[in-house]
């Protein structure tokens, strides 16, 4: 199973001509995850071809209106589109209070106009579908109720071809009862158990998402090892005294962060407007060369 990122706006505060408030499309394993919907999410959806369809979850980081104010829109679009797709919504407390508020001011005191589910997250696992598993934890960003997200998949033994030629074991459905743990039994009579033609475990995939955060203090422990860490770049080095007054990472925080976390690959997003993108990325390398800087409608897969 696959991770699909489209990065559906990656701008700071302020959008730009080329970057959308900030919202990311997370696909794997039949699901459509939202992270994020910043003002104008729901064209942005539109342009990068993934529509509006089984949009399954929508979770939110934290309850900076550049993060949600695209949500009135697209929920507007779900119903004129008469969506009966149900559709859950998982924040921090503090978070989806500011949903209902929005939702009420809009449509009525308890009242939404899709079907809609509201899920407070605490820290750990709050989602399984066998295929993959997320997990949250706390961030710290100014005084809101913050979360990161580890989509992770879990660890897979695969069928040792030699053995099963040694074997004889045919090709075809009966090889899946081995590789979901179940012995099964050949033609001439002979057993064979799982453990004789599995491998050793190996690791699945982790994706790490994190919004604005003002620290990187306690987060290698949930980044470490990620296939894949997506996590803001507000500021340049020089700028740092600024980044902790709003409560904003550097693009050499971010990419220090990853260097001690064994990370594979970085992606930086949450651009300001005030720098060149190729001064970001130029300072991320310095400390993780394996850096890029995400683009509106950019396509990862991991």
């Amino acid at each position: 199973m696959t991770f699909r990122l489209t990065f559906l706006g990656t701008s700071a505060s302020v959008p730009s001509a080329e970057r959308n408030h900030p919202a990311l499309l997370v696909e794997a394993g039949g699901h459509r995850i939202l992270v994020d919907c910043g003002e104008g999410t729901q064209r942005q959806l539109l342009r990068g071809g993934a529509g509006f369809r089984r949009l399954h979850r929508l979770l939110l980081t934290h309850a900076h209106f550049d993060h949600m104010l695209g949500i009135p829109g697209l929920f507007s679009t779900l119903q004129l589109r008469q969506s009966d797709d149900l559709l859950t919504v998982h924040g921090g407390s503090d978070t989806l209070d500011v949903v209902v508020r929005m939702l009420a001011g809009l449509w009525g005191e308890g009242r939404a106009p899709i079907p809609l589910t509201l899920e407070p997250l605490t820290p750990g696992r709050f989602f399984d579908a066998d295929e993959f598993m997320i997990d949250c934890f706390q961030v710290r960003h100014r005084d809101t109720d913050s979360y990161g997200f580890v989509l992770e998949t879990p660890p897979r033994r695969h069928l040792r071809a030699e053995h099963l030629t040694s074997l004889g074991v045919p090709d075809g459905p009966i090889r899946k009862e081995l590789v979901e743990g179940r012995s099964i039994t050949l033609a001439d009579g002979q057993t064979v158990a799982s453990e004789d033609v599995l491998g050793p475990p190996e690791a699945g995939k982790k994706l790490v998402i994190i919004g604005d955060t003002e620290s990187t203090d306690e987060l290698a422990e949930h980044v470490r090892g990620a296939d894949l860490l997506v996590i803001e770049a507000t500021f340049l080095e020089r700028d740092a005294a600024m980044a902790r007054d709003y409560g904003h990472l550097t693009a050499a925080q971010a990419a220090s962060l990853a260097a001690m976390s064994n990370v594979k690959q970085l992606v930086l997003t949450h651009i300001s407007g005030r720098y060149a993108d190729e001064e970001l990325l130029a300072e991320a390398m310095r400390a993780f060369p394996n850096s890029r800087i995400a683009a509106d409608l950019d396509v990862l897969t991991i």
